[in-house]
């Protein structure tokens, strides 16, 4: 049975000392519902701040947003997966759409980002998507199916078992929509239908999550769903009580 997973990605926003407050609570949350990983995606300055806070005993990680296509260079600004390995990061989100669209990263350097991620020792969290008008024109499973097979044909059905796929329509990330259950359920399914199609072991042991404004109101229906294995939570990760009433919403 695949175990739930439930991720907050706090994008740029946060400080120290929200840091050290929401961790405490969170904490003592995971400790009383142990159904759900939880993986807290602060921005690369309070990582180590985070890792260190946590016990090994918590059921809970720290995720880079983002890494390095490069292990090491002359790249200003860039930080490689092995460093946040080395700061007590367990996970590494790679190929959000706000790195797709804002940094043009395609879907080669995504490829990259995640053989560099696994060369690291670190699961990624391997977001695919698509946007309204990209749904609108019947091209969705297209893109989607294209994301996830550059990936594989780069790192290899072996290592892709070790990967966390999040689906995230570009058109419900901070829009205040979200897909229906019914069509995420859709398009996980898909997903899933995909993996098949290389190995059936890895189509049933990947976790494939949503993302696209998961709240404590919908994040009940969401996990209900079969192929649903949890949320990347945007917006609603940044207040702690709303953070936890969606991972409490994780079915036992």
């Amino acid at each position: 049975m695949r175990h739930p997973i439930v991720a907050a990605n706090w994008k740029l926003n946060g400080s120290l000392s929200m840091l050290s407050a929401f961790i405490s609570d969170i904490r003592q949350h995971a400790q009383q519902d142990r159904v759900a990983d939880i993986v807290l995606a602060p921005p690369y300055p309070y990582l180590k701040a985070a890792a260190d806070t946590i016990l090994s005993s918590d059921n809970i990680s720290v995720a880079a947003q983002n890494v390095a296509q490069q292990q090491l260079g002359a790249y200003t600004g860039e930080v490689s997966a092995q460093m946040a390995k080395e700061v007590g990061c367990e996970y590494a989100i790679v190929g959000h759409s706000e790195r797709r669209q804002l940094f043009n990263e395609d879907n080669a350097v995504i490829a990259e980002k995640v053989a560099q991620t696994l060369n690291a020792g670190l699961q990624p969290i391997l977001c695919v998507g698509e946007s309204l008008q990209e749904r609108q024109n019947d091209s969705m499973s297209q893109i989607i199916s294209a994301q996830i097979s550059v990936v594989i044909d780069s790192v290899g059905i072996d290592k892709m078992q070790e990967c966390i796929i999040a689906y995230e329509p570009i058109w419900a990330i901070g829009t205040g929509q979200t897909a229906t259950p019914e069509q995420a359920q859709e398009v996980h399914a898909m997903i899933r239908a995909q993996l098949s199609g290389y190995a059936q072991t890895l189509a049933d042991q990947c976790r494939i999550i949503y993302g696209g404004s998961v709240k404590p109101d919908n994040a009940a229906e969401l996990f209900l769903q079969a192929d649903i294995d949890g949320g990347l939570v945007g917006g609603a990760s940044l207040d702690v009580e709303q953070f936890k009433q969606i991972i409490s919403a994780v079915p036992n």
